[in-house]
This record gives structure tokens, C-alpha cells and sequence, in this order.
């Protein structure tokens, strides 16, 4: 592994040299067209930022007070790198949790084990030591068997099971350096119907899920999950056992809606943002104890920090509003890419998350040409173009997919890369020849 890791750029190195959010950035700068979208400020809220008004969820395991909206930290601020080679995290910005007082913030952290290379105990430990050392704690109160279901049972068994890591990080957490122990699931919903069966054995502190308004029901129509959300949270809610939230706006597109259902829920509440409903729909839940929010910026959290000052649940009238609304949503087939960059680097130089995410945004513009009968074809077809060049370079484009697959085994959207590269890579030719 160690000479390996001389030679090849590995995920973590990746993503210092070029930023976790690097494609999302490039979206705020080069959407499919010039003009207002879902992304322009008629889809933001507006209103005070109420800073002593969270709402709280208490964990039944270990007593914490939690607060409804968490920080995921996949989505940190940017600036150039000081060598001029990509972009680094924005320290200033950021800032340190160590200037506060340990006591009053809650850490997670997760066993991202999902190489090969990484399921013998020896690399697992080193792994799990090092987390320690780089957050600078010596406990840290939420670990997470991190990816549960991407591999199937076999990858279960080779990380966390054959090689005693989970005896093992059940004892640390007897021991106090964990103090909640769960996992976040993300494929096979036999190795997560398999962890829940033995919850009286390993007392699961809570379980990270994905839910959103469109995957509560349409989880395989999206292709991100096998199983719906509702089904997951019900086997949680059965238990006793508190969810923790993530991708409550599916990879950012609960925000970025188009005109038409922006339109449609700012009519509701006009003071709202887009994202607001989906933030309500996922706190609107007895049993979650927190919903994670990548906040890149500072409206980012300001938003949320209306939707959770106090949080207002939903109406179950809001529920089928919602409903409907996912509904109409999937007509527009986007797709499931959420920029989370586990596909990357590419070994052919691709910037994968940047051409998909450049495909579903337009998509959402209307920006996708059908054929050349569309009256909008011209302009749709100079959209697409036009933006595709300015998002991504072109040496980094989908006609340099080469199949390897080498991708598709790390998606925990469980998306088909290569198809879909080829796919949109045969759409662009058909676009620049005049053919579709």
C-alpha cells in the first residue's frame, strides 16, 4: 500500500490539491445559461437570522442535546492554493473548533475503509488511530462505520467483521474514547437489515441515512438508493434508534429546482427558500437527531438557521404537497450525482462530478435539446455547448472516458459512470454535428 500510494494520487491528496467542491463552485460561476434560474436569489429565504432559537433533538443512548441542523464538512470554503495548484480550504473562513471548549461541540468522524487495501486490521487501526491525531481529541462522540452496503456482505465481512474491528470499536467505545457508535449506510439493504438483526449485540448509538422529500418514496426511480428512505427510517424508528440525515437536498438538486417548481413552492411560501422545504420535510421526523448541511457559505447557513429557529414540521397537507412535487420532479431525468467525488481522481484526467453536474443543470434549465424539431433547439444547443466548455476543460471531458469502470465500485449513488459519460458524450457529438 505504501509504495502504491508513492506512485498514485490518492482520494484525500485529491481533494486538498483541488478542493471538495470544486465542480459546485464552477455551477456558481457557469450555469447552462446567463439568465435568472433556480439558482438565482428568487429561490433564497429572507427574514432575520434567529441565533437563540434552535431546535434540539436529545440522543435516548447517551443523553446528548443535539442541535436539528449539523455541519457536514464535505463543502468547506475555497481559495487559490498558495502554488497556484488548485484550490485549498479557507482557514480564515473556516476557523478552529479547538477555541472552544471541548464540551460544547459534538465531532464525527468516520472508518472510511473501502479499499481492499485497507480491510486487514493493521490498516483499519492505523486508519482509526489517525483520525485521532489529525482532529487532535482523544475521543471523539460520533464514529461511523462509514459506506455500510457499498460491497455488499463480503465487504462487511472484510472490513469489519472478519478482522475484529467492530469487537474492536465496540470495546473503545466501552472504553469511552467513542461515545456513540454507528454507521451510515449506502447500498445493500441486506448488510443494513443484517446490522440492525444483531442491534440487542452491538447497541447501534444511531444510523447516518439518506432522506429527502424525493427519496422518501422514490429511491430506485432516482437510482441513489435500493430502498426507499421511508423504509429505512421505519427499521430505525422500530428500534429505538435515532437517524442521523445526510443529502436532506439529494446532492444539492432540492435546491436547485427548475423555473417551473421553484415557482411552485415559492408560491406556498414566498418567504421561504427552496431548500427550507426540504430541510422541514427531513427535522419533520420524531426520531432524526440531526440533519447534515454541507454549508459552503455563509447564506447557506443563515438559511438553515431560519428553517431550524424554531423548526416548523410539516403539515401532512405539506407532506402530499411535497409528494406531488417529487413527483413532477422526476419527470426531469437528472442525474443522482451529489459532487461527494469519491469517483475521483479519474486515471484518465476526467473531471467526472463537473460533466454530470454541468448535464442535470441544464436539464433543469431546459437546456437540454430533444431534437432539432424543438422551437427552443438553437438556443438550448448554444446553451449546452457554450456551458459544457466553460465548466469543463476539454481534456477533461466525458469523450476521454476510456470504460474502465475503475469509478463505478467507489459511487455510493451507485451510478453507472461510464454509461452515463458515454451517454452524454454521445449527446454532445449529435449537438455539434447538427444530428440529433
Amino acid at each position: 500500500m505504501e509504495d502504491k500510494n508513492k506512485k498514485d494520487i490518492n482520494r484525500r491528496d485529491f481533494i486538498k490539491i483541488v478542493g471538495i467542491s470544486a465542480a459546485t463552485s464552477t455551477g456558481l460561476l457557469y450555469g447552462c445559461s446567463s439568465k435568472g434560474t433556480s439558482s438565482s436569489s428568487s429561490a433564497t429565504g429572507e427574514g432575520e437570522v434567529p441565533t437563540d432559537k434552535m431546535t434540539y433533538r436529545t440522543s435516548p443512548t447517551t443523553g446528548d442535546r443535539v442541535s436539528l441542523l449539523g455541519y457536514g464538512c464535505m463543502r468547506w470554503p475555497l481559495k487559490p492554493a498558495p502554488n497556484g495548484n488548485g484550490e485549498v480550504i479557507d482557514q480564515d473562513a473556516v476557523n478552529a473548533l479547538s477555541r472552544h471548549p471541548r464540551d460544547k461541540y459534538y465531532i464525527a468522524t468516520k472508518l472510511s475503509n473501502f479499499s481492499p487495501d485497507t480491510w486487514s486490521r493493521e490498516a483499519s487501526l492505523k486508519m482509526y488511530h489517525k483520525s485521532f491525531a489529525d482532529l487532535q481529541v482523544d475521543y471523539i462522540d460520533y464514529m461511523l462505520l462509514h459506506g455500510i452496503g457499498m460491497g455488499g456482505m463480503e465487504a462487511l465481512k472484510g472490513r469489519y467483521l472478519d478482522n475484529g474491528m467492530l469487537d474492536f470499536l465496540v470495546k473503545e467505545r466501552e472504553a469511552g474514547r467513542i461515545r456513540n457508535l454507528g454507521f451510515s449506510y449506502h447500498g445493500d439493504i441486506e448488510v443494513y437489515d443484517y446490522l440492525l438483526s444483531r442491534h440487542d449485540e452491538f447497541k447501534w448509538d444511531f444510523v447516518q441515512i439518506q432522506l429527502n422529500y424525493v427519496d422518501w418514496k422514490h429511491a430506485k426511480e432516482t437510482n441513489t438508493r435500493n430502498t426507499d428512505a421511508e423504509y429505512l427510517y421505519g427499521e430505525l424508528h422500530k428500534r429505538g434508534i435515532p437517524s442521523i440525515i445526510m443529502e436532506p437536498l439529494l446532492g444539492g438538486r432540492l435546491s436547485k429546482l427548475n423555473d417551473n417548481l421553484v415557482a411552485r413552492l415559492k408560491q406556498r411560501r414566498p418567504e421561504s427558500s427552496v431548500a427550507s422545504w426540504a430541510f422541514r420535510f427531513a427535522g419533520s421526523f420524531p426520531d432524526i437527531l440531526t440533519v447534515l448541511s454541507g454549508m459552503t457559505y455563509m447564506e447557506h447557513l443563515q438559511d438553515n438557521l431560519r428553517t431550524y429557529s424554531p423548526l416548523e414540521p410539516l403539515t401532512d397537507e405539506e407532506k402530499e404537497f411535497l409528494e406531488e412535487t417529487a413527483q413532477l420532479m422526476l419527470k426531469y431525468p437528472t442525474i443522482p450525482c451529489n459532487d461527494c467525488k469519491y469517483c475521483m481522481p479519474c486515471p484518465y484526467g476526467l473531471d467526472i462530478p463537473a460533466v454530470l453536474l454541468h448535464y442535470n443543470r441544464c436539464v433543469n434549465e431546459g437546456n437540454v435539446p430533444r431534437n432539432g424539431q424543438d422551437e427552443n433547439y438553437a438556443k438550448a444547443r448554444r446553451a449546452f455547448l457554450v456551458g459544457y466548455d466553460r465548466s469543463v476543460p476539454k481534456l477533461r471531458q466525458a469523450s476521454h472516458c476510456i470504460g474502465c469502470n475503475q469509478c463505478v465500485a467507489h459511487c455510493p449513488q451507485n451510478i453507472d459512470i461510464p454509461k452515463e459519460l458515454h451517454r452524454i458524450d454521445q449527446f454532445v457529438e449529435q449537438l455539434k454535428q447538427g444530428t440529433l
